[in-house]
């Protein structure tokens, strides 16, 4: 992200800070643009401070100042989150006596369920009755994409960065990969933690029906290692499993645009994200399995607390087709209902 003439550059330990986190921890460059800001954030706060004299005072005076600009508390929590992360990392090679972020506290996040399909509604999105059979190569490749989204719950920065298989050159290393035989996925998802989900049968099938017309995509320069071995940026096109129109490796924004056209195609009354299918992949899982712990490990989560708000998505299902289908509990509403009705 480009410095503003308002904006302060970063001291060389952020920069430094950054750096780590991209070549080591392969934070994607959106999270990094979003950490970049935050730490800016802090020291337009206290553009005379220098940051090694930056104490517990002057983060809350920083998060404050945010606060009353009007930044959301998810937002808040995450630039303090940035804050105390840099400040872990560098206070001892700066011989600093405390972390200055440490003890102050985020902002209460209000917990929000998260947006899901109905088993119906993804089966409607996927099965696409009333449409055309996709027969062009961009309609199996969203095919495929959706099916992978939804099947294995990646996520969207997963899921483009997935190559064919498995490769190593220099300069280049894969950080998510198929792997056919096995009908699995690797990933290295958030905090360079990897992990591998499986490839169900419909996503399988799919993923082979893209591969068939992929070459249409993939431009001659690509086409083979030979051609590739000197050039990073046809590496990264040989490798890649799902290309744009224009020959390269998809861009997020294109899944997105694709599958919000697909969905209005369908019929469906609510608006879709790629993350909506990779919460409607934990939330049926969990419905059919109850099994939080293998939900946690497919979705890469670090916390079991993280994969929990799907239990609550689960009660809040059985909750309704409770009150849809119990009779004591139609019984009720009816009674609620005459109640209501009668004057006192």
């Amino acid at each position: 992200m480009a410095d503003t003439p308002d904006s302060p550059s970063l001291p060389k330990p952020m920069q430094a800070w950054l750096q780590q986190l991209s070549a080591h921890q392969r934070y994607s460059a959106h999270t990094l643009a979003a950490y970049r800001q935050d730490l800016k954030h802090l020291l337009h706060a206290h553009p005379d401070t220098a940051l090694e004299r930056l104490t517990e005072n002057h983060v809350r005076q920083a998060l404050a100042r945010l606060h009353a600009q009007g930044m959301q508390p998810r937002s808040l929590a995450r630039a303090l989150a940035a804050w105390r992360s840099f400040f872990r990392w560098w206070a001892p090679q700066a011989g600093l006596p405390s972390n200055p972020a440490e003890g102050v506290r985020a902002p209460k996040i209000p917990q929000s369920l998260p947006k899901a399909l109905s088993v119906e509604q993804a089966q409607v999105l996927l099965d696409r009755p009333g449409l055309p059979t996709p027969n062009s190569a961009v309609d199996k490749r969203g095919q495929a994409m959706f099916e992978v989204l939804y099947g294995s719950g990646l996520r969207l920065a997963e899921l483009v960065s997935l190559d064919v298989q498995a490769m190593r050159l220099p300069g280049y290393e894969s950080t998510g990969w198929l792997q056919r035989d096995e009908r699995l996925i690797t990933v290295r998802g958030k905090g360079g933690k990897t992990r591998s989900v499986p490839l169900g049968r419909q996503a399988a099938l799919a993923i082979e029906q893209w591969l068939a017309v992929r070459h249409e995509m993939l431009p001659p320069a690509a086409s083979t290692l030979e051609t590739i071995r000197h050039d990073p940026a046809l590496v990264d096109i040989h490798a890649a499993l799902f290309l744009g129109a224009r020959g390269k490796r998809i861009s997020p924004r294109v899944v997105q645009l694709q599958l919000d056209r697909l969905a209005t195609l369908a019929g469906l009354p609510v608006g879709v994200h790629p993350h909506s299918l990779r919460h409607s992949f934990a939330s049926h899982v969990l419905q059919s399995s109850h099994d939080l712990r293998a939900v946690q490990e497919m979705l890469g989560h670090a916390n079991i607390s993280t994969t929990q708000i799907y239990t609550r998505l689960d009660f809040q299902h059985l909750a309704q087709a409770y009150d849809q289908a119990h009779p004591r509990a139609r019984r009720q509403t009816e009674a609620t209902t005459n109640n209501q009705e009668e004057p006192d």
